[in-house]
């Protein structure tokens, strides 16, 4: 009798743990089938949207701030149309301080730096400076503003080696732009980067509370880079607001033309950032006329009724000579010769040998 009731009560037991069991698989596996589904189609949603601008299709950027949602879905709209009848890859990230709004299109796309990389060699430069309590050498200061200002690559170049990748390494772990990797050897213009690394190093350069203590002096730099470099991301910006930036040109035998914009901007109550990278462009201009539109609706969100100090830059202004971030002949992929292609801004000798072997001393002048 007790045997009997034993197993009926191990039976009822049992009974009761089946139930629940069925029960948690019920609700278990639909939440891990959409956790499933969502971590697929994420990459694929990336992908679409990528897809979507390369076809000239309409796109859904996503936009957010919980400070200001009715701004968030106006830019959304805004750079919806901006970029739906373009073609080419692109993507964009936007953060402004005032309404902490982000946007981000695409933005973990990876692409060539060309001369935008010289943001990320100058902002080392100043790293490695104050990590040894030191001031910039005669060495530095020599050749970080025409790197910044007229897109010299000789001084790129030597800047770059006298750092040394593992540097350059350290510090964009510093900054979290992780997903940036320093262009191979001394082919600096070759580093891959994404619209959210490059929105990151922005912010190191922006952020009252940067870990770099001299970020005036990078900032200052960008402000000063020459009329003919200004195009881009300072497009449709409204008077009273002053650009920080950098742009990158740069054609290869497979995607085109790679043209990248990235800037800061701060004034009439506001700072914030915009980049825009992109590459599959047939010409220097189109890729230009595209990040032109991309930030005339960022500016025009962002300082609604306010006068236009920077329209769009005119085609006839446009060069169409590659910014020589990769040497000629130096390309893995072969040589590019697009048209009226003329030699890019260059130090008098790009390739003598660096002055300043001890990064913690006075160089030479």
């Amino acid at each position: 009798m007790g045997l009997h009731i034993r197993t009926r009560r191990t039976l009822t037991r049992q009974a009761i743990r089946r139930r629940h069991s069925a029960a948690a698989a019920r609700t278990w596996r639909p939440a891990v089938a959409a956790a499933v589904a969502s971590a697929l189609l994420a990459p694929l949603a990336a992908a679409a949207d990528a897809g979507a601008v390369r076809r000239g299709a309409a796109i859904a950027p996503a936009c957010r701030s919980a400070r200001d949602p009715g701004l968030a879905a106006r830019m959304s709209k805004d750079i919806r149309a901006a970029l739906s009848s373009r073609a080419g890859t692109v993507s964009v990230a936007v953060h402004d301080d005032t309404s902490d709004l982000w946007c981000a299109i695409d933005a973990g796309r990876h692409y060539d730096s060309a001369s935008v990389a010289k943001v990320l060699i100058m902002e080392t430069v100043l790293w490695r400076a104050e990590q040894f309590k030191r001031k910039l050498t005669r060495f530095e200061t020599r050749r970080i503003p025409p790197m910044i200002q007229v897109s010299d690559n000789g001084s790129a170049w030597q800047l770059w080696q006298d750092l040394g990748p593992s540097r350059v390494e350290r510090f964009l772990a510093r900054a979290k732009a992780t997903s940036t990797t320093p262009g191979p050897g001394t082919l600096w213009g070759l580093t891959r980067t994404t619209a959210l690394d490059q929105m990151r190093l922005l912010g190191v350069l922006t952020q009252a509370r940067s870990f770099l203590r001299t970020r005036a002096y990078g900032l200052k730099q960008l402000q000063q880079v020459r009329a003919d470099q200004r195009w881009g991301v300072p497009a449709g910006m409204a008077k009273g607001v002053t650009a920080h930036l950098k742009n990158g040109w740069l054609p290869r035998a497979t995607h085109g033309w790679r043209v990248h914009s990235i800037g800061a901007f701060i004034g009439q109550g506001r700072t914030y950032r915009i980049v825009v990278l992109s590459h599959d462009n047939p010409t220097m201009a189109y890729g230009v006329r595209t990040i032109e539109k991309v930030a005339h609706a960022v500016h025009r969100a962002l300082n609604k009724g306010r006068s236009i100090g920077q329209g769009f830059t005119p085609e006839s202004q446009i060069s169409e000579q590659p910014d020589g971030s990769v040497p000629a002949g130096a390309d893995p992929q072969g040589p590019v010769a697009p048209p009226n292609a003329q030699a890019p801004v260059q130090s008098p000798d790009p390739l003598r040998p660096v002055e300043s072997p001890d990064p913690r001393g006075e160089s030479a002048p």
